[in-house]
């Protein structure tokens, strides 16, 4: 049975950019309000304010914070300003969209160090285990109420690797087994938690790893749709999979690539 989401909070983590931001559109647009949580400099910042004056412009509410989304004092400041904003309702969707990690090897090269202990402590931080401290939070506070749906953003880093992927790599893994984790322990109270692993996507974080041009033709040339994943394939993804009360689809890792991971 589907369910509008009209007058329905989202939570996005990383909603500055990519598909962050594309989902926050697709969100708005089916009516839903947005709280979203970004760390960015100036210029970052300027981008972020004028998303948030385009989703407000469309008749929703939108509230956009500058924070670093994995410190704990973040989510000390925004979980009891998610609960006045939704009125104590909380928040229907909660999307991880985090990428923000080191891209050193593991071991020295070409006269640079190996990644260090705080390099990669760090990454695992800032893309998987922020996950689960905020869905503690959120439940510790009410806020994730039955049929709501969770989301974290893995990518084909959960098997495959480069020189410099390493410390990401094993991020995604360990955020996939968050997930499983998290959708076992939070099935009774009918909340989904699942992981949506994007195809190739140009993205800022794409365009910091070395040799994505190379990634980016390869990708291109395999997918059977002849394209790219987009951003929007993500945002109409998530916007699908939760009009629904249901719970019934967790824990797992569900594919948005047009197929790429067929042929790749």
């Amino acid at each position: 049975m589907t369910t509008s989401l009209e007058g329905s909070w989202s939570l996005i983590l990383g909603v500055s950019s990519g598909m962050g931001l594309a989902t926050a559109r697709e969100l708005a647009r089916a009516g839903g309000n947005i709280v979203g949580v970004h760390f960015d400099t100036a210029e970052g910042q300027e981008k972020a304010a004028v998303a948030e004056e385009e989703l407000r412009s469309g008749g929703v509410q939108a509230h956009f914070f500058n924070l670093n989304a994995a410190a704990a004092r973040s989510r000390e400041e925004l979980v009891p300003r998610i609960a006045e904003l939704t009125g104590g309702k909380g928040v229907r969707i909660l999307l991880h969209s985090l990428a923000f990690g080191t891209l050193v090897p593991f071991l020295p090269a070409d006269g640079r160090p190996g990644i260090a202990p705080r390099q990669m402590a760090m990454t695992l931080d800032v893309m998987a285990h922020s996950l689960v401290y905020w869905t503690q939070d959120l439940v510790a506070a009410g806020l994730l109420g039955r049929g709501a749906k969770i989301y974290a953003m893995t990518s084909s880093g959960d098997t495959k690797v480069t020189a410099s992927y390493g410390a990401v790599s094993a991020a995604k893994c360990a955020l996939e087994s968050h997930v499983r984790q998290l959708a076992l322990e939070l099935a009774p109270s009918g909340i989904a938690v699942n992981a949506l692993r994007a195809g190739l996507t140009v993205t800022p974080s794409l365009e910091r790893i070395p040799g994505s041009d190379r990634m980016i033709e390869y990708a291109t040339r395999v997918n059977p749709h002849q394209r790219l994943t987009r951003p929007e394939d993500v945002a109409e993804a998530v916007v699908l999979l939760s009009r629904t009360e249901s719970s019934w689809i967790t824990g797992n890792v569900i594919g948005v690539d047009g197929g790429e991971m067929l042929t790749a």
